[in-house]
């Protein structure tokens, strides 16, 4: 396949495919847990991000890491669901990309994250780059481009 033919893939950027932040579920940082259960139930994700007041990306808070925080030694300690908040808990380990970030680097990040964070230089969040986005763009090129394919 000549790079020249992939190259209209190759020049989308994170900006061309996320979701606007406008229509992604999220926490505030000073939510208590059971909030932010509360929307990860409703919403149905297993993660959502953090913004604090300013909708600036803190990072993500899933299930996962809030029903480890409430599992005690013999019971699940739903107490806890309001007395703890999201930034004692959420995961900052998250990469994060600019609007201009190109493709690929961008799919470098989706391959061990199922979203990352587009957030501008300064640091306002953006939306979500997501796994599944990506990977219809990967379909749609391909379909439209099967001839350059066809020996593989």
């Amino acid at each position: 396949m000549s790079l020249v033919k992939a190259l209209p893939l190759l020049q989308l950027t994170a900006e061309s495919l996320m979701v606007s932040s406008e229509k992604v579920a999220h926490v505030q940082i000073n939510n208590p847990l059971e909030h932010a259960l509360l929307i990860l139930v409703k919403s149905g994700y297993s993660s959502v991000p953090v913004l604090d007041m300013h909708y600036q990306f803190h990072g993500i808070i899933s299930k996962n890491v809030i029903l480890n925080e409430i599992l005690g030694i013999e019971r699940f300690e739903m107490e806890r669901l309001s007395d703890v908040t999201v930034n004692e808990v959420m995961d900052t380990n998250i990469p994060t990309v600019l609007p201009s970030e190109h493709f690929l680097r961008c799919l470098k990040y989706l391959i061990d994250h199922p979203y990352i964070a587009v957030v501008n230089k300064q640091g306002d969040f953006d939306g979500i780059l997501t796994r599944r986005a990506v990977l219809k763009e990967m379909n749609k090129y391909i379909h439209v481009n099967k001839a350059l394919f066809k020996d593989v």
